[in-house]
């Protein structure tokens, strides 16, 4: 017979499962800008780079995620890096091989890449 606290233990570890497989316990947070304007300056593409990684490269570590518009037209694609215990680091006028260097250099080998960044 199955018990009503059997059916919350059930519940409760298929919500935990989702949340640890959608990343939110993730040490690595990654946001690419996803409004209209980031969109049409290029956000897709490089969207994509970061998903490949994730789930090509296994970079399990790292939540990503879309944010809105950010009110900085002139610096688009922009991509906001948030690791536990640091600073966020917001880059600027970021394209496909930005985004693969990003990759390598920021959330492989925690080097930020100063040049990139904006305020």
């Amino acid at each position: 017979m199955v018990t009503p606290l059997d059916v919350i233990k059930k519940k409760r570890a298929e919500a935990v499962g989702r949340i640890i497989g959608r990343g939110y316990l993730a040490t690595k947070r990654v946001y690419v800008g996803m409004a209209t304007c980031e969109i049409a300056a290029g956000s897709k593409e490089v969207m994509e780079v970061f998903n490949e990684a994730i789930t090509k490269d296994g970079l399990t570590d790292v939540y990503l995620s879309q944010k809105g518009c950010a009110g900085r037209c002139n610096l688009e694609p922009t991509v906001e890096v948030i690791e536990q215990g640091k600073n966020p680091v917001r880059y600027g006028k970021i394209n496909r091989e930005k985004a693969a260097q990003i990759i390598e250099r920021h959330l492989k080998n925690g080097e930020v890449i100063e040049e990139w960044i904006i305020d």
